[in-house]
């Protein structure tokens, strides 16, 4: 009975395949519950040692307990009081404090929920941006390296989907490229701007802590100063209500947007090159593209990239509508959505990097595929270059005008309507009128004469643009990926 009662273990419970199937060890931990709650304790420790240093009635013994017992989380105890006081953070006082009873009475001491929560929240967010940054690095230096090898291999360009003038693969890819740099840079700028939530109390006034200092304002900003620093942030900001601006969550999840719709184009760029048989991302020996059809080499990982993708995009608005609700200092209702949407972002950016990588560490051209589609549309292309080529013979730019259109018109009813090659060339090459320069007509539809400027502005792109970005994280891009699925 498949609809029966659950059972089964993990096998009888829904889980998100963000973590079961694709995302990768680091990220999939960096939202774990372990890490969660190892956080929140290691913030009560920054705490009590900086009210301590600033004179409240803190011993070292107390900091030394708590500091031996900051992994040692009882999750089944912290499970049981968060079912009886339905207050989570309540919950993990209560769990801490039982394994560090000396240190009871000043876990917590001054704090709202949101220094554990919000605080911890920003520890994710900027270690999460720390994990996809080198990653995505990784992809910019593959296909970096592809472009560079394929700078002056000619290939059909494409404008509403429909044969345009020649460009490069190369110069094609650094398309890719240069909106995967503003993502980097977006990344970049995001974690950058981060700040801590800090010491600030229930509402943002600190009054809790200018009370435990006896109105001393300056005990107060060094509180909120020294434990800033010690969470390795430069900077906490400056106001807050209980919550810190939840348009933060905004600028994170918009960078890690931006960065789905650049893979989802790159990938359907992929999917549709694959259709032409010019380009293919890496096959497995014994991978399977069709149940039911054997010989299909389907692209299930730019396919996976652009479903992911869609999700990524999507989920910027669940922060952008959180923002716009929360009512003065705060309302909880942003809690249960932030839960989902922003550890949901960076797994999905997660995996689609690690699988661009893949893609892009492995993918195949077919030059020869690229070569017979060039020769099937270039002798359109040429009619200009023959044109020209005519009139510095002597002939009449007009008459020869005429020719060239009766001409294509005459090739390209065999294309279309009986299914045949573009033979314009053997026509050209039949009518005595183009007999002075028929030995010209070999360089004048030579492909490298139809790629402008493409393998220059490679170079000079992948030298100015590309390589200062990937500066940085030179001692990461030996990692490479196996995809396990």
């Amino acid at each position: 009975n498949v609809s029966g009662t659950a059972g089964g273990g993990e096998s009888g419970r829904y889980r998100s395949p963000l973590v079961s199937r694709y995302a990768s060890k680091e990220m999939a931990f960096n939202f774990s519950d372990r890490k969660k709650f190892t956080i929140w304790r290691t913030l009560w420790i920054y705490l009590a040692k900086s009210e301590k240093e600033l004179g409240l009635p803190i011993t070292d013994a107390q900091v030394s307990e708590m500091e031996a017992h900051v992994e040692d989380i009882d999750f089944a105890m912290a499970a049981e009081e968060e079912r009886k006081l339905r207050h989570d953070v309540m919950a993990h006082v209560h769990t801490f404090a039982n394994c560090c009873p000396t240190a009871a009475p000043i876990i917590h001491l001054g704090a709202t929920s949101c220094y554990v929560g919000d605080n911890t929240d920003l520890i994710m967010l900027r270690d999460g941006f720390d994990i996809l940054l080198p990653k995505l690095a990784r992809v910019i230096d593959r296909l970096a390296n592809f472009a560079d090898k394929y700078a002056d291999l000619p290939t059909l360009g494409f404008t509403h989907y429909q044969p345009a003038q020649l460009t490069t693969v190369g110069k094609r890819a650094c398309l890719w490229l240069q909106d995967l740099l503003m993502d980097i840079r977006n990344l970049q700028r995001a974690r950058e701007d981060l700040r801590f939530r800090g010491v600030k109390g229930t509402t943002g006034t600190q009054a809790s802590f200018l009370q435990l200092f006896q109105g001393d304002h300056d005990k107060v900003e060094q509180l909120d100063k020294m434990v800033t620093e010690m969470a390795g942030f430069k900077k906490s900001y400056l106001v807050t209500g209980q919550t810190y601006s939840r348009k933060v969550d905004i600028d994170s999840l918009s960078v890690l947007a931006s960065l789905g719709a650049t893979v989802h184009k790159i990938c359907t760029d992929i999917r549709l090159l694959a259709n032409l048989k010019e380009i293919e991302e890496p096959f497995e020996k014994e991978q399977i593209g069709s149940s039911a059809m054997p010989y299909k080499r389907n692209p299930m990982r730019a396919e996976r990239c652009c479903s992911l993708a869609r999700h990524l995009v999507a989920l910027v608005s669940d922060p952008l509508q959180t923002a716009s609700v929360q009512w003065l200092e705060r309302t909880l209702d942003d809690s249960a959505n932030r839960r989902i949407s922003l550890p949901e972002s960076f797994l999905t950016a997660d995996i689609i990097l690690s699988t661009l990588q893949n893609i892009t560490e492995g993918l195949v051209v077919y030059p020869k595929v690229i070569e017979r589609h060039i020769r099937h549309e270039l002798p359109f292309m040429a009619t200009e270059n023959i044109i020209m080529a005519m009139v510095k013979a002597g002939g009449n730019r007009q008459d020869c005008h005429e020719k060239i259109r009766v001409l294509s018109q005459q090739a390209a009813a065999v294309v279309k309507q009986e299914g045949g090659d573009n033979d314009l060339l053997a026509r050209v090459q039949a009518d005595p009128y183009f007999t002075p320069i028929l030995n010209q007509l070999d360089d004048l539809l030579d492909p490298k004469t139809f790629i402008g400027r493409a393998p220059q502005q490679v170079a000079r792109f992948l030298t100015e643009e590309v390589k200062p970005v990937l500066e940085p994280y030179k001692s990461k891009m030996d990692v490479k990926i196996e995809l396990e699925l």
